[in-house]
C-alpha cells in the first residue's frame, strides 16, 4: 500500500467516527450552556447560591477535565447507592458518562463567560424595563439574556472550539469517536504521525466550519460588525 492510499484509507476510517464526534459536541455544548445561563444567572441573584456556584465553577476549572470523566465513569460506580438508583442505566454508559462530564465542565467556563456578558448589560435597560411595568422573569427573558449572550457570543465561540476538540477525551472510555478511531489504527499500523495528521485535518476542518458559523452569527446579531468590514 503506497503512502497515498494509507492516508486515504486511513481518512475513510477515521470519518466514520466524526458523527459522533459532533453529536458528543452538539449535546455537551447545549447542555453545558442550559446549565451556564442558570448558574450564572443564580450567581448574579442570589447571595445564598453565589458561594455555592463560585465553589463549582472553582473545582471544574481547576482539575483536569481527563479527572472528570474518570471520576465519573469509574469513580460513581463505587458507591451502592448510585448502583441500586434509576440512574444507574444511563451512568453506566460511556456515552452518557462522556456527556455528563464534558457538559459540567463546559458549563463551568460558560457560566463565567455568561456572567461577564450579564455585568455588560447597560443599567438604563434594565431599568427602562422595570419602569415598562416587566417582572424579573420577563426582564431576564426580553431584556438582560439577549443582550448578554450577543455580548458573550466570541467568548463562548472559543469555548465551543474548545469542546470539539475536548472530545478526543471521551475515547478513553471507549467511545470511538475519531480519536478512538485513531487509536485502534495505530494499534494496527503503528504509524503513528499519518494516523495523528488525519485526525488532526479532521478536526481542524470541523473547528474551521464551528468559527465561520459563529462568525456569521455574529455579523448577524451586531450589524454594524459587517458595515464595519466594509
Amino acid at each position: 500500500m503506497t503512502e497515498i492510499d494509507f492516508l486515504a484509507d486511513t481518512m475513510r476510517r477515521l470519518l466514520v467516527g466524526v458523527p459522533l464526534t459532533i453529536a458528543l459536541a452538539v449535546v455537551s455544548v447545549a447542555c453545558g450552556m442550559a446549565l451556564a445561563i442558570a448558574l450564572a444567572v443564580l450567581r448574579a441573584g442570589s447571595r445564598i447560591a453565589e458561594p455555592l456556584v463560585r465553589a463549582y465553577v472553582f473545582v471544574l476549572r481547576g482539575t483536569p477535565l481527563l479527572l472528570q470523566i474518570f471520576m465519573i465513569y469509574y469513580g460513581l460506580g463505587q458507591f451502592s447507592w448510585v448502583r441500586n438508583s434509576i440512574a444507574w442505566d444511563l451512568l453506566r454508559q460511556p456515552w452518557w458518562c462522556a456527556i455528563l462530564a464534558l457538559s459540567l465542565n463546559t458549563a463551568a467556563y460558560g457560566s463565567e463567560i455568561v456572567r461577564g456578558g450579564l455585568n455588560s448589560v447597560p443599567s438604563g435597560a434594565v431599568e427602562a424595563a422595570r419602569v415598562a411595568g416587566m417582572t424579573a422573569l420577563t426582564r431576564y427573558r426580553r431584556i438582560v439574556l439577549p443582550i448578554a449572550m450577543r455580548q458573550a457570543l466570541p467568548a463562548y465561540g472559543n469555548e465551543m472550539v474548545i469542546m470539539v476538540k475536548s472530545t478526543s477525551l471521551a475515547s478513553i472510555i471507549t467511545l470511538m469517536e475519531v480519536t478512538g478511531i485513531a487509536y485502534a489504527i495505530i494499534s494496527e499500523t503503528y504509524r503513528a504521525i499519518e494516523v495523528f495528521l488525519c485526525a488532526g485535518t479532521i478536526y481542524l476542518v470541523l473547528n474551521f466550519l464551528l468559527t465561520r458559523g459563529i462568525g456569521a452569527l455574529e455579523r448577524r446579531l451586531n450589524p454594524q460588525l459587517g458595515q464595519a468590514a466594509h
